[in-house]
């Protein structure tokens, strides 16, 4: 009685330490590309979210910051997103370590490839620049994500278009990474670079192969029994960074499946919050001769 009491009490102050949500529109003077979908309605069911319109970044800025924030993009496939367990469930555990947390409702790409990648980078710009009102050190911003949100995390950490959108750090949740049939998760790949994509576009979107030394570190986790996003997407991507000796964390848990995010019911939730805490308290290695620009 005595366990339940306190751990029900560990998780009302997890609770009551988030604070209020900034939404922020990712684009408020219109967004330099278009994927087509303009008189769409946008869709919400049970925690996942079709036909995105409107982008967003909602932010839970920290109580007492220490200087680091984390934008989490989350899965679906390239075809909507699932905003709840993958996303606005997990702000108040990374508040009460300090971390300002932003979720990410990106665009689907619906034709153009572009389009998701360019929601991104718009959302590191838009945490960097508000940096001093948050608390934030510019220099120690992560991207986060999960399934085909990890694949948009990995995209922004492997083709950045200029240090201004650079992540400092990526945190992979069962990441798909390569676009190459038979390693790829297919419903991502065709909705990200089509049906029949030329070689040269399914080169770029394979993460494990535009990976270098200026990559930034990462955290990956998965479940080895994964039959939806095989495990050689974050063994090739791991690798690969291993090969450029960018830092690297790999942790695979024996079950699970696919798409726990922060769901109770995964069996090694604890085991990856811990051990994901402790990377971000310890492991996280920041030049002091290399900063961010803004």
């Amino acid at each position: 009685m005595r366990k339940i009491f306190i751990l029900s009490f560990l998780f009302v102050t997890t609770i009551l330490s988030a604070q209020k949500p900034i939404e922020l529109p990712l684009w408020p003077n219109g967004a330099p590309n278009s994927n087509g979908q303009t008189d769409v309605k946008e869709n919400w069911d049970g925690g996942f979210m079709t036909n995105i319109v409107n982008p967003s970044l909602t932010v839970y800025p920290a109580e007492k910051p220490n200087g680091m924030a984390i934008i989490m993009c989350p899965g679906g496939g390239y075809g909507g997103l699932a905003l709840a367990h993958e996303g606005h469930d997990m702000a108040a555990w990374f508040n009460t370590q300090g971390i300002t947390y932003a979720v990410l409702k990106y665009r689907m790409p619906n034709g153009n490839n572009e389009v998701p990648l360019s929601d991104a980078e718009q959302a590191i710009r838009m945490v960097r620049g508000h940096a001093a009102e948050w608390g934030l050190n510019p220099a120690r911003v992560g991207i986060m994500g999960a399934s085909a949100g990890g694949h948009l995390a990995a995209s922004l950490a492997t083709l950045y278009s200029s240090d201004k959108t650079r992540p400092d750090f990526q945190i992979l949740f069962y990441p798909v990474i390569s676009m190459v049939k038979g390693i790829t998760h297919p419903g991502s790949r065709e909705n990200l670079i089509g049906k029949n994509p030329t070689q040269t576009l399914e080169q770029k979107y394979s993460l494990e192969k535009q990976v270098t030394p200026r990559t930034p570190q990462a955290f990956i986790m998965l479940s080895s029994d994964d039959d939806l996003v095989p495990a050689t997407n974050s063994i090739g991507y791991f690798l690969a960074l291993k090969d450029k000796k960018v830092p690297v964390s790999l942790h695979m848990y024996p079950s699970g499946g696919h798409g726990w995010g922060f769901r109770d019911n995964f069996t090694y939730k604890r085991q990856w919050t811990g051990e994901l805490e402790k990377w971000l308290r310890d492991g996280l290695v920041f030049p002091a001769s290399e900063s961010t620009a803004q």
